[in-house]
């Protein structure tokens, strides 16, 4: 196969061991910290997109992808909001529910916790909660009953389980001769859940429906209904589309309206990182440079031979152009093979290491995962991988106009 002389010069400088193996030596380490860079990169942004994506299920376990509230908390016409809900094709399931806040306590033990009256039926089908119950069921909440179910930290802060009694206090009182006295109301503990996140085990309860609307007084009002969509990416737009169609004093609020500073900073902390360890891949191109320069340097005479054959600036340019570039692509190429197999396979890795060491990572008693996640996209491959050929080729632009502007005359002199 016939090749410019270009790339023909520049595979055998690539091959070519010189007349010492030390300016080898320092391409190979610039390889190996490209490619080491380049897979550390992809491994921590795939663990950190598997952490996200963990904690953004857990918490659309609880939340809804949608909210449609009124203002005040309440939403009267709350059947005919829901109606013009369902006729949205990306709507797959609506349930009303009232929100409030409460005082929960148990002889000394005190808790705030945020209370969310449910129809049993209707909130299975648009969030996790049955799938995560420890004990009990969500159906156990029945109209007039006043049970409830707590998540597995708060009922563990109180010192309940089934069976007990818990006291709920509603902030909002009745004024009687010796002032505002709250509302209390007993409840007894039916079910126990662990969503997994800390912000709702430790700080929500359940209780029915009716049982919310009688305590918080809005007789057959609601707060909202939530919605299940059938892709929870489109959250936003559909939240749009429903504003249009339903009534002005109607608001719709999609999840990641709800949770923006979260995923803002998570998108900030990934930013960050890819930035912080595309240094080490910088770093892998200095050494490039390094090896380029002694490259040049111990091939002078070669270069002034080719000048003198008629080859041009532009040529000899080109040779060192694509033999730093592809020591640039093979350790590229190793990296995003190393990384992509680490990332997709991290769930088998991680725990051989964890049993040839005889240390745990994540403890389950300290952490609320067991098990590193990790969720690899192919776009975050493509950028590490163009950052990396885009600094590797910078790294050659000061060694090849160097071996440009070198002289025959001067370079052959001592010859």
């Amino acid at each position: 196969m016939r090749l410019p002389v270009e790339l023909f010069i520049a595979y055998r400088y690539t091959r070519s061991r010189g007349r010492s193996g030390f300016v080898s030596f320092i391409s190979g380490v610039s390889m190996l910290g490209i490619a080491l860079g380049v897979a550390a990169l992809i491994i921590v942004l795939s663990v950190m997109n598997g952490f996200q994506k963990e904690v953004r299920d857990r918490m659309l376990g609880v939340l809804a992808h949608i909210e449609l509230v009124g203002p005040d908390n309440r939403l009267a016409d709350w059947r005919s909001v829901e109606h013009i809900a369902r006729q949205h094709p990306e709507v797959r399931a609506t349930a009303p529910f009232v929100a409030g806040q409460a005082l929960l306590s148990r002889a000394s033990q005190v808790q705030g916790a945020a209370v969310r009256g449910v129809l049993p039926e209707a909130e299975s089908a648009v969030s996790g909660i049955d799938a995560n119950m420890r004990v009990g069921t969500l159906q156990t909440l029945t109209p007039d009953a006043f049970n409830v179910v707590l998540g597995n930290e708060l009922a563990r802060s109180l010192g309940v389980s089934i069976g007990d009694k818990v006291t709920l206090i509603i902030p909002q009182g009745q004024m009687t001769a010796a002032g505002m006295i709250p509302r209390l109301k007993q409840f007894t503990v039916t079910g126990v859940f662990s969503m997994g996140h800390a912000e709702f085990d430790s700080g929500m309860a359940f209780i029915h429906l009716r049982d919310a609307q009688l305590l918080y007084r809005l007789g057959e009002q609601v707060s909202g209904v939530r919605l299940k969509l059938a892709d929870l990416h489109r959250a936003t737009e559909v939240a749009r589309d429903l504003a249009e169609r339903l009534p002005p004093d109607v608001y719709p609020v999609d999840w990641p309206s709800q949770n923006r500073n979260w995923f803002a900073a998570v998108q900030t902390e990934k930013r960050m990182m890819f930035i912080i360890l595309t240094l080490i891949i910088a770093v892998a191109a200095f050494n490039l440079v390094s090896s380029l320069v002694m490259a040049v340097n111990e091939k002078r005479a070669d270069i002034a031979i080719l000048r003198t054959l008629g080859a041009t600036p532009a040529s000899i340019r080109a040779v060192f152009l694509v033999q730093g570039f592809v020591t640039g692509l093979i350790g590229t190429l190793l990296g995003v093979g190393f990384g992509a197999l680490v990332a997709y396979n991290i769930d088998t890795i991680l725990p051989a290491i964890e049993n040839a060491l005889g240390f745990k990572f994540l403890a389950s008693g300290v952490y609320y995962i067991s098990e590193l996640p990790s969720d690899p996209h192919l776009d975050d491959m493509l950028r590490v991988a163009g950052m990396s050929l885009l600094l590797s080729l910078l790294a050659t632009l000061y060694p090849s106009s160097r071996a440009a502007a070198t002289q025959p005359a001067e370079a052959l002199r001592y010859e």
